[in-house]
């Protein structure tokens, strides 16, 4: 009997031992996961930021992040961002390809853009890595803005001109570098297909597709770059279901706009682009 009564009370130990790690695990992981959650401040402006970029997604096909990270910085520093948004980007273009499907694909405009797109994020990666980014933001900044104030000097009209595969080697070799190092590859590919004069849903859905592939072949070389922590991860988790929300208000206002009216909005986005290259190239130097 005192054997018996001995192994049971050992049982009994062994149970209330093992139960008691079991819930400390527990409520370690609970206290992880709420020491990870963000800052109020910093889930709303990260979902602004992210429904932002989502929208210009679903309306002009892409290109265009650089529009909502002036937004995040408000609440976290570029490379943080840059770590944030280059997973979410591609739940971007997965929401994106149900509505820019292969029938608003240009495959001639895309057979010379996306090999040159290839080289262009090897070559960004080591501008980001050991070069001078700056100097790439200002230049790319002038060239747009200069390329945008033509177009509207000139009455605005959409002319449509031959193609270049010179042209669209260069466009797709600036995007990828421009996309690497300021997640702003949408100026050298709209400058290289707003002049094509091409429909809309061609050029929304063109530009989709080559932003799909690139940021597919950029989000590993950022994530090495700028290894996200735990609260990132989390951040980013939270921000998922503002992307299809974003994508399909793109997409309505996509659906809204005639011709003219889409082409001036591509323009006007990209004097806003431009301004923020330029600006932040210049504020590198003066705080250097």
């Amino acid at each position: 009997m005192c054997t018996e009564s001995n192994v049971s009370i050992a049982r009994t130990g062994a149970r209330g031992h093992v139960e008691y790690h079991h819930n400390a695990s527990h409520d370690t992981m609970i206290t992880s996961i709420v020491a990870d959650l963000p800052a109020p401040f910093v889930l709303a402006v990260a979902l602004a930021g992210v429904f932002l970029i989502a929208f210009m997604k679903g309306a002009f096909g892409g290109g265009f992040a650089i529009v909502g990270i002036p937004l995040l910085s408000l609440a976290m520093d570029p490379i943080a961002a840059g770590a944030l948004l280059a997973p979410l980007f591609i739940v971007m273009d997965v929401t994106a390809l149900r509505f820019w499907r292969p029938s608003t694909w240009s495959r001639i405009d895309l057979a010379m853009l996306l090999p040159a797109l290839v080289v262009g994020i090897g070559l960004g990666y080591f501008v980001l890595r050991d070069l001078d980014r700056h100097a790439v933001e200002i230049v790319m900044g002038v060239v747009t803005l200069v390329f945008a104030a033509l177009w509207f000097l000139g009455g605005g009209e959409i002319k449509p001109r031959p193609r270049s595969a010179f042209k669209a080697t260069f466009a797709g070799l600036s995007s990828g570098v421009t996309t690497m190092v300021a997640h702003s590859g949408g100026p050298p590919l709209a400058i290289y297909l707003l002049p094509l004069g091409m429909p809309k849903a061609l050029y929304a859905g063109t530009t989709s597709l080559f932003f799909t592939v690139g940021n597919l072949l950029k989000a590993g070389p950022w994530l090495v770059l700028a290894t996200p922590s735990h609260s990132l991860w989390m951040l980013m988790a939270l921000c998922v279901p503002a992307v299809p929300v974003g994508v399909w208000a793109g997409w309505r206002l996509h659906e809204r706009l005639d011709q003219r009216a889409l082409y001036r909005a591509c323009y006007a986005i990209l004097v806003i682009t431009a301004a923020k290259l330029l600006w932040d190239g210049l504020a590198g130097y003066l705080s250097s």
